[in-house]
């Protein structure tokens, strides 16, 4: 976990580790009051979410794994939820899915920021910025560029983020190449809060429907993604969420968090 969150973090006792992955344990309002003032005192943090599919790939991606060592991540969903109540007794203390998150924390900030956009198809992420402008006025929103970029283009989106610096960047660009993308390109010269986001930008513009609330309160989201998008999402789910019921068993009888790790 990144170490200056981890020091902001209340409690001594903060995190599960699911999967080799520390996941911060937090209430919601903490995880707001958390990253504002983690961005109020410009500690750069690269913020991530975890869910099974995300755990699934860290598991077999030692890039990647490393990679969100020096992250700090959120529970996102049911899945890990189960997965802490086998391994430690008790679920998070909230679901701090980045769909509904993000949004809340940015509502939340009565401090002005600067926010920029990363990733999607330009078309949604102008929709997702003119979504969060109106949900959180306070704030200035900027689309950098959407996700579909050249390894030429690279240097100069990178450099434009680095002329803007940002409070907040929200990067979206699916997993884990979100993620791999912050931890080579971007630092504190650049932003404060890299966020990686997944499929927000494509929630908030309307593009991709949302479950309805009863699903929502029910925690099946993942079905209803799935009936939508059954080609691109059965896999994910169908096969990834028992695998990745088998792996947390397996970590919990061998008491192992990872090869090699023990947990704690």
């Amino acid at each position: 976990m990144n170490m200056h969150a981890a020091r902001a973090a209340p409690g001594p006792d903060t995190s599960k580790t699911i999967l080799g992955i520390p996941v911060l344990a937090i209430r919601w309002n903490d995880a707001i009051a958390l990253l504002a003032r983690l961005v109020a005192e410009r500690r750069f943090t690269k913020v991530s979410f975890l869910n099974a599919h995300n755990a699934n790939i860290a598991y077999t991606d030692p890039v990647f794994a490393e990679a969100l060592d020096d992250f700090l991540v959120l529970p996102d969903g049911v899945g890990v939820d189960v997965a802490a109540k086998l391994l430690y007794g008790a679920p998070f203390p909230d679901n701090l899915n980045g769909t509904d998150f993000i949004p809340a924390f940015l509502q939340a900030s009565a401090r002005p920021l600067t926010v920029a956009l990363l990733g999607a198809t330009r078309v949604n992420a102008d929709a997702a910025s003119t979504k969060l402008a109106a949900l959180a006025v306070q704030h200035r929103f900027v689309v950098i560029h959407d996700g579909y970029f050249s390894a030429d283009e690279e240097p100069e989106i990178v450099e434009r983020i680095a002329r803007l610096r940002p409070d907040v960047l929200l990067v979206a660009m699916g997993v884990p190449r979100q993620e791999l993308w912050i931890a080579r390109n971007i630092d504190a010269r650049h932003c404060t809060l890299p966020i990686a986001v997944g499929a927000l930008l494509d929630f908030l513009s309307g593009t991709v429907p949302r479950a309805p609330l009863w699903m929502r309160g029910f925690r099946l989201e993942w079905l209803f993604r799935m009936w939508i998008e059954p080609g691109r999402l059965w896999r994910r789910y169908v096969v990834g969420n028992p695998v990745f019921l088998w792996r947390v068993i397996r970590q919990k009888f061998s008491r192992k968090s990872e090869p090699g790790g023990e947990i704690r």
